[in-house]
């Protein structure tokens, strides 16, 4: 024994511990992967050694390993040994290393679940602690199962230490393992009143946390929570605390009320910065939600501005984005609070960090009006030509866009001007937001019908000018930048609106260049199908003989031009070319005969007036009956390895048949010598050793000529112009509106500093900007947006939260717990406490001295003696029921509802006490008879209203035993209907054999309601693995019907049906066959129908107490749950129903009429709850509870069938 622990200790000694590991690793730098691999080797024979000490050096060094990104999965089951060991610095090195290589998929974890355990039960608190920290790490759905008991047992621990890890690490199993929130919230809440401060802490942290994705589970906690933020000096509980009272505001508006004045206390006195900006969110949380209940709190408003100024002008960048952040949630409501500080916020565009600029951004949204919108757009622009990084550029352009376009163009007086900032922002470089400003110059156009002449004249330029989007890249070929995309809208408004265009046939070359080719497919699309609408309407325009010639020469032209493009590689450009070029030549063919009539039938093709389409139409057009979006149109061709044919039978004969004779724009690019040229040209660009540009390379013709492609061969000319061409980049288009703008405000100013007389008219007059801006009148701008027919605007959209999220398992219905396993009250009335003081007696008038020898001394005695009488009243008088064992705070309703009453009450002894001795010294002997007299009234008047509410309590026990009455009384099974046809009328009810829970019977009748006769009927049903028709001797055929209807005639006949399991609703699919005379003789039709068994017939309202209901819901027993939300429907009418085709019996209802508790019992002695509660939003809710799980999940579809 000695020589093995001998050995052992020099084994120790030898080994290598980690301060060696780290030591060898930084003198092995060259060789670290050759060095680390060794010394995995010997890490591997150590952990092959009997002495744990040896073991846990050796996992002490592997998690070393780990931490700088090796793999050790490999010695999971020598962690657990050394998580094992009895001495606790080596199990808090198996608890290291299991924390950073365990995760929950580690296979190991299985063997784990005893060990953790009994590491959790043990009585050194340091054991249990380093559990805690490490299960928390690699807990999984399995362990946080097995586990959850004895963590919520260490709930309860004596050691402050143990309950705060235990609080922290539920948080983890309520993830993995959501069913134990439910009974593990009690013993949560109770922590939140801990006395130790640090299990406090823990507890606010880990239901904030649940609460911060579901907070209205959490409501009930708001009286604990105002307590923690009113008492607590905690800064960082505090700003947990006030950022979940954020989330509960706008689900319970009269919290408000009651968080204002402590979190306007806090702002005023916090120096914490963070808890000064928590306190700012939820204070405008808090207004929002009560802006509509509560007059507006200014003052409150203007504080948080002002405190969020003194953010904004921190020097510390973190704090001014928070400060820019919060002042953005504050402009939804009160902008006129932030516009005062419009100075700050555009100071912040030329700050040096990119986020602050774009939260300055956001807040000059809303600071917009008629009157300073140019001033803010030209300042942005500005900006942006000098900001730098593309993605910056885009959002600037974005934000003006949106800054002009909200509400419909509201703050637009110029349309103009906004056309021309627009052409602007197409024009500047490295912009990558073409097709937004292309969306908003066909807005615009379609919205504003008095812009179109001047839209339609700016887009002509713009296509004039369309080479200024062309660039080169880098293998020399011409291309377009993104912002091409205006020419999409530049295309589309011209031909659109061809009628304001002066020139159309110029318009119509300008579009009809040979750098089309190079613009993206579907750019080329709109050009070619506005190239129709533009010859339209020159043709339409031609009258005389010159102009019908030009138009006949523009046709040919077209034809000629358009052609190429019907073998695009675009599918959509090569439709929309064939489609043109085959309605050419019927026009050319139509006016060689003579046709006089081809100019209108040619704009008949582009009639009609177009209306801006609402956002999200597409998604809300409805699916058509019978189309399958899935399933293919054509059968998909077998895939062949073969080579397409290079003679002609290429993939785009399938559209269009070549002809040799067509020009191909293609020819030139597609030889050997070009693709060599083209792989020349890349390998050179790609080459950093290759001198590109060279001085040398330009004197060489013939070398450089090989590299050319045939549009740089194109030798350039000059030109002789009349007008030299001069760009100017420093001078918007949109400048000289902003310039009008401000001389018609400096002309206006000087005519009101003129004289001296008008001061009175200009007060009339006034100068904000909003009498200013309704005096000018803007043009007036479509906002009518097309629908499919049946949708709305403002359909529901999903919440975007993930599918993965595990905060969706912990939605849990905490209320619902109450329900289930508290028992209800024996009592029937619902007695509700208020704290309303006394009225106090009173005074009265003064009168002479007693004649007491005590004097002052008498009084105190009488004083203490009532004193005393009054303490013992209270303590002997009996509780309200409702008020047993329930803490008054912990009721929200009564909490919110609550008035002062405690200060009215303070008020009045305080009034009462100010008294001097003088006063209170008159009391006589006539006072000490009025009291008398006094106590024999309030006696007689608690009699009086004892027996009153004995009187009440048995009308409402008379109340409810009636209706309890009535809803057992027989009611006759309505009819339902089954088939309405022209011709038959097919309806039927099911009626429950008694004594027999397997069969049901179903009478159907059958009405003829056409005027012939109907024979040879087959009735038959598809059965199901648990429902099936008796049919007697044939089982797979229908049954016959020995019956003959004729005209106007009923029937009624019964059919059995054998039911496997009751507890389940049914559906049944049959048809019914019969003969009938036609005009040809006799004619066979068929019925579908669909037939439906329903689990309630074999319901009965057996009687129940409310004790026996009580006891019901408080056991075991009942295993299923299910619940409904229905709307459009009062707990009364919903009991009636209920009562009736349902079979249930009205156990109890509270007293204010909002709650109700239902019973039933199915034949196969399953019991069914049911409670009913009216929420305050008009809706119901329904929760059923059975002893059989299928049983409780029907009778909630059936109801919400019936309530639907």
């Amino acid at each position: 024994m000695a020589l093995t622990k001998l050995k052992g200790n020099l084994e120790r000694i030898l080994d290598k511990n980690l301060a060696d590991l780290v030591r060898g690793i930084r003198n092995n730098k060259e060789n670290e992967v050759k060095y680390i691999a060794q010394c995995i080797e010997e890490i591997k024979a150590e952990l092959k050694q009997e002495n744990i000490a040896v073991k846990a050096n050796a996992v002490a060094k592997l998690s070393y390993l780990q931490m700088i990104g090796y793999d050790i999965s490999w010695a999971g089951f020598n962690i657990i040994e050394v998580m094992s060991s009895n001495k606790f610095t080596f199990k808090r090195i198996g608890y290291l290393a299991a924390s950073q290589s365990f995760h929950q998929d580690t296979e190991v974890l299985m063997l784990t679940t005893n060990m953790i355990r009994k590491d959790l039960s043990s009585q050194n608190q340091y054991d249990a602690g380093v559990t805690l920290s490490g299960l928390a790490c690699f807990i999984n759905q399995d362990l946080a199962r097995d586990l959850a008991n004895d963590l919520m047992t260490l709930l309860s621990s004596t050691k402050p230490y143990i309950r705060k890890k235990a609080v922290l690490l539920m948080y983890k199993v309520f993830l993995s393992f959501p069913d134990a929130l439910r009974p593990a919230f009690p013993r949560l809440k109770e922590k939140l009143e801990d006395p130790d401060p640090g299990v406090q802490s823990a507890a606010v942290n880990v239901i904030c946390e649940l609460a911060r994705k579901n907070p209205k589970n959490y409501l009930s906690l708001a009286p604990i929570f105002f307590k923690l933020m009113t008492s607590s000096t905690n800064n960082w509980m505090l700003i947990k605390i006030i950022k979940l009272f954020g989330a509960l505001t706008p689900l319970e508006p009269r919290l408000g009320k009651k968080l204002i004045e402590p979190l306007t206390n806090l702002i005023h006195s916090t120096s914490a910065m963070s808890l000064l900006y928590e306190c700012i969110n939820t204070v405008i949380a808090v207004l929002i939600s009560i802006s509509t209940g509560m007059p507006s709190h200014s003052a409150s408003i203007q504080l948080c501005v002002q405190k969020l100024r003194i953010l904004i002008e921190d020097s510390d960048q973190n704090l001014k984005y928070l400060g820019l952040l919060a002042m953005s949630k504050i402009l939804k409501t009160h902008p006129k609070s932030v516009q005062a500080h419009k100075d700050l916020i555009l100071l912040c565009l030329d700050d040096k960090d990119e986020s602050i600029r774009l939260r300055a951004l956001d807040l000059l949204y809303g600071m917009v009006s008629k009157k300073n919108l140019m001033e803010i757009v030209k300042k942005l622009m500005v900006h942006m030509d000098r900001a730098e990084g593309t993605q910056y550029r885009d959002e600037l352009l974005s934000k003006i866009i949106e800054i002009c376009s909200q509400d419909n163009y509201h703050f637009i007086t110029n349309f103009e001007w906004y056309i021309s900032v627009l052409v602007d922002l197409s024009r500047m470089e490295g912009l990558r937001q073409g097709h937004v400003v292309a969306s908003q110059l066909m807005d615009v156009a379609i919205r504003v019908p008095a812009i179109r002449p001047f839209s339609v004249e700016q887009m002509a330029l713009l296509l004039e000018t369309s080479s200024g989007f062309a660039i080169r890249g880098i293998t020399g070929q011409v291309a377009f930048s993104s912002m091409c995309e205006v020419l999409y809208a530049a295309a589309w408004i011209c031909g659109e609106f061809a009628s304001h265009l002066k020139e159309p046939e110029a318009v119509l070359e300008c579009i009809l260049k040979s750098k089309v080719t190079v613009l993206p497919g579907h750019i080329q699309a709109v050009f070619i199908h506005n190239l129709m609408k533009l010859y339209a309407h020159i043709l339409h325009k031609a009258s005389t003989a010159d102009e019908k010639e030009k138009a006949q020469l523009t046709l040919s032209v077209l034809q000629e031009r358009l052609t190429p493009f019907m073998q695009s590689a675009d599918l959509e450009v090569q439709e929309r070319a064939s489609t043109a070029v085959h309605v050419l030549k019927v026009i050319s063919k139509l006016q060689d005969a003579g046709e006089g009539d081809v100019v209108n039938e040619l704009m008949q093709l582009f009639q009609g007036e177009l209306n801006p389409v609402a956002p999200k139409a597409q998604r809300k057009v409805p699916l058509p009956e019978g189309l399958d979006l899935d399933a293919w149109i054509n059968e998909p061709e077998p895939e062949s390895d073969e080579e397409p044919k290079a003679d002609g039978g290429g993939s785009l004969d399938i559209f269009y048949k070549s002809s040799t004779s067509a020009p191909d724009f293609r020819d030139g690019y597609q030889g050997e010598g070009q693709v060599r040229r083209e792989a020349l040209r890349v390998e050179q660009a790609s080459n950093p050793h290759y001198l590109k540009g060279s001085s040398q390379a330009r004197r060489s013709p013939s070398s450089s000529s090989q590299l050319l492609s045939p549009t740089e061969e194109i030798p350039v000319m000059s030109i002789n112009l009349s007008v030299p061409l001069q760009v100017s980049t420093s001078k918007k288009l949109s400048d000289k509106y902003l310039e009008l703008e401000r001389n018609k405000e400096a002309s206006s100013d000087s005519k009101k500093h003129r004289s001296k007389r008008d001061k009175k008219k200009k007060k009339k007059k006034g100068s904000s900007d909003e009498e200013e801006a309704a005096e000018i009148v803007a043009p007036q701008v479509i906002s009518t947006m097309e629908l499919p027919e049946g949708a709305r605007l403002s359909d529901s959209e999903d919440d975007g939260r993930p599918q993965t999220d595990p905060h969706r398992a912990l939605n849990i219905d905490l209320e619902e717990y109450v329900f289930f396993f508290h028992s209800y009250p024996k009592e029937k009335p619902v007695v509700r406490v208020t704290l309303e003081p006394a009225a106090a007696p009173p005074i009265p008038a003064k009168s002479k001295k007693p004649k007491s020898r005590n004097g002052v001394e008498g009084l105190k005695e009488e004083k203490a003696k009532r004193k005393k009488t009054k303490q013992e009243k209270e303590e002997n008088a009996p509780l309200p029921p409702t008020t047993k064992g329930v803490n008054l705070n912990d009721d929200l309703d009564f909490w919110l509802s609550a008035s002062n009453g405690n200060d009215a009450k303070e008020k009045k002894v305080v009034a009462k006490g100010e008294l001097t001795i003088d006063e209170t010294a008159t009391a006589t002997d006539s006072q000490k008879t009025a009291k008398k007299k006094k106590d024999k009234k309030e006696k007689k008047e608690k009699k009086a209203k004892k027996e009153k509410k004995k009187k009440d309590i048995k009308d409402f026990d008379d109340q409810n035993n009636h209706l309890s009455d009535s809803v057992i009384a027989p009611v006759a099974i309505a009819w339902k209907s089954l088939v309405d046809d022209k011709r038959l009328v097919m309806k039927y009810r099911v009626v429950a054999v008694p004594h027999d829970q397997h069969q049901v019977l179903v009478p159907v009748q059958l009405h003829n309601r056409s005027g012939k006769l109907i024979h040879s009927m087959i009735f038959n049903v598809v059965d199901s693995t648990n429902a099936r028709l008796c049919r007697g001797q044939h089982e797979q055929d229908g049954v016959e019907l020995p019956h003959q209807l004729a005209s106007q005639s009923r029937v009624e006949i019964p059919f059995a049906f054998a039911v496997a399991d009751s507890t389940m609703l049914h559906q049944l699919r049959g048809v019914l066959t019969y003969m009938t005379q036609g005009e040809d003789g006799s004619v066979s039709e068929k019925l579908d129908f669909k037939l439906q068994i329903p689990c309630s017939v074999f319901l009965s309202s057996d009687p129940i107490s409310s004790d026996q209901f009580a006891e019901l819901l408080a056991s075991q027993e009942l295993i299923g749950k299910d619940k409904a939300m229905c709307e459009g429907i009062a707990l009364s009418q919903a009991i009636d129903r209920v009562s009736r085709e349902l079979s249930m019996r009205l156990v109890e209802m509270d007293s204010s009429g909002t709650s109700a508790s239902l019973y039933c019992r199915h034949s196969t002695a399953h019991h069914l709850c049911i409670l009913m509660k009216s929420q305050a939003d008009g809706r119901l809710s329904i929760y059923g509870k059975s002893s059989n799980p299928s049983l409780v999940s029907s009778v909630m579809e059936e109801m919400r069938q019936m309530f639907a």
